[in-house]
């Protein structure tokens, strides 16, 4: 999958499945969402899980810090782009990020807004590894969507600590592409915001 179709089906969509429990797997796919996050498994059961969702046409990224006996190195991407063969990867390292992008896998970056100081070294990083699109967590800080949209080229999309369909109105009204969300309950939510302006993308 390209960056642009991507970037679409998350504006059209508006939502991603983040599946951390294997009970959640069949789920996902009976959701309309854009993409799905596998935050499950081992190297033994991931390209499993990956395969189920490409058959049936949903982009899925992979989180490498939560795949078991997954290295976190240059090895581990490589082993995931050859064998596994995922549309992306989400990570929250920077290292992790530029190996995955020399590999034409779609990349994005996750950080965690705990004070002024991770705002700064987000912009920071986001400058060196220049991903395909950012996270910002928690979601419940919409304000800050705002300000990153002034200040960085790619798509944000919001995760974390969501809980219900207002939080998720919230986050996109303020400029997310999509909200991320672990909760299956809210897979199956209309989301009818404001069509994203495809134009920063």
């Amino acid at each position: 999958m390209n960056r642009a179709d991507f970037y679409a089906g998350l504006a059209s969509s508006r939502k991603i499945a983040s599946v951390k429990e294997e009970k959640l797997l069949e789920k996902a796919l009976k959701a309309d969402v854009g993409a799905v996050v596998l935050s499950v498994g081992n190297v033994g059961s991931i390209a499993r899980y990956v395969q189920l969702y490409k058959a049936h046409g949903i982009p899925v990224l992979i989180h490498p810090e939560r795949i078991g006996g997954m290295s976190q190195d240059k090895e581990g991407i490589a082993f995931l782009a050859r064998c596994v063969k995922p549309d992306g990867i989400i990570t929250t390292r920077n290292h992790l990020v530029k190996q995955a992008k020399k590999h034409g896998l779609i990349t994005v970056q996750r950080f965690f807004l705990v004070d002024s100081d991770a705002v700064k070294s987000t912009l920071f990083s986001v400058q060196e590894t220049e991903p395909d699109a950012v996270e910002i967590m928690p979601a419940l800080l919409p304000e800050f969507i705002t300000e990153f949209r002034k200040q960085i080229a790619v798509p944000i999309i919001a995760g974390g600590l969501i809980s219900n369909r207002e939080q998720v109105m919230k986050a996109l009204c303020y400029g997310a592409i999509a909200v991320s969300m672990g909760s299956h309950h809210l897979w199956k939510e209309r989301v009818a915001g404001e069509p994203y302006p495809l134009s920063v993308v």
